[in-house]
């Protein structure tokens, strides 16, 4: 059996409606899993599921605010009411504001910290213990390499991604012995619809790493696959850099 196969497991990503989850979605849908696309907009999450029908896979859009505690947990019992259960867990919905941190309203730190923190936070809280019970599963958070690094103007994104990676090594010693498996991936600057706008300042980012150059979504979504497949069975609490080397220098 091939390791990288999801084959009958019932995939989560949230933030699927572009980017890095929409490239997870169609990646995963093509290794097998029936993959459940969540996110606000409704016509680009129902495109994400077409293009995954059109290539022979399973996929359902799922409509789901989670800036709004409620709504986070109602999208976790909506999906296993209508699926079954959840195997796989993608935290990839994030917002990413960009600022000084003296103009920063009290608003935006609560909403970012409301979808980058709390709705993964919420989410595991409803389905980990799910999975444990059904004896495994897999969760797999996207963070940034601003987690680990000093930029100015990403206090508040960085931070809440930090909280994320800490968040990822607790849920691994607190769900790794029932056999569900958490870990991470730190993407690097990554050229998406919602990194459009950053223009050279995110090629000024790449510059500074080995590959000297941005990231595509899908080379970010085949480490969160393999991180969510038997491949990487022995893996837990780990955060992989898909950063183009910015890690190592």
């Amino acid at each position: 059996m091939n390791a990288f196969d999801l084959t009958g497991r019932v995939a989560l990503v949230t933030g699927a409606t572009s980017g890095i989850g929409a490239a997870t979605a169609v990646l995963m849908a093509r290794r097998g899993a029936h993959v459940l696309v969540a996110g606000r907009d409704g016509a680009r999450g129902e495109a994400v599921a077409e293009t995954v029908r059109a290539g022979g896979g399973r996929a359902d859009f799922v409509a789901a605010d989670l800036r709004e505690a409620r709504a986070v947990r109602q999208l976790a019992l909506q999906a296993e009411e209508l699926f079954g259960r959840v195997d796989i867990l993608v935290n990839n919905a994030g917002a990413y504001p960009f600022g000084p941190t003296e103009k920063t309203a009290d608003s935006e730190i609560d909403t970012v910290y409301a979808l980058n923190v709390k709705a993964p936070f919420h989410l595991v809280a409803q389905l980990a213990p799910a999975m444990a019970r059904r004896g495994g599963g897999a969760i797999v958070n996207v963070t940034t390499v601003a987690a680990a690094y000093g930029f100015a103007g990403m206090a508040l994104y960085g931070s809440s991604k930090a909280a994320v990676e800490l968040l990822t090594k607790a849920w691994a010693a607190e769900y790794g012995p029932r056999g569900v498996r958490v870990n991470a991936v730190r993407p690097g600057p990554v050229r998406t619809e919602g990194t459009a706008g950053m223009g050279e300042d995110l090629d000024a980012l790449a510059a500074q790493a080995p590959a000297g150059r941005s990231g595509e979504p899908q080379e970010v979504a085949e480490a969160i696959a393999y991180l969510a497949s038997d491949a990487a069975s022995f893996v837990h609490g780990a955060v992989l850099s898909v950063d183009g080397g910015r890690s190592a220098v």
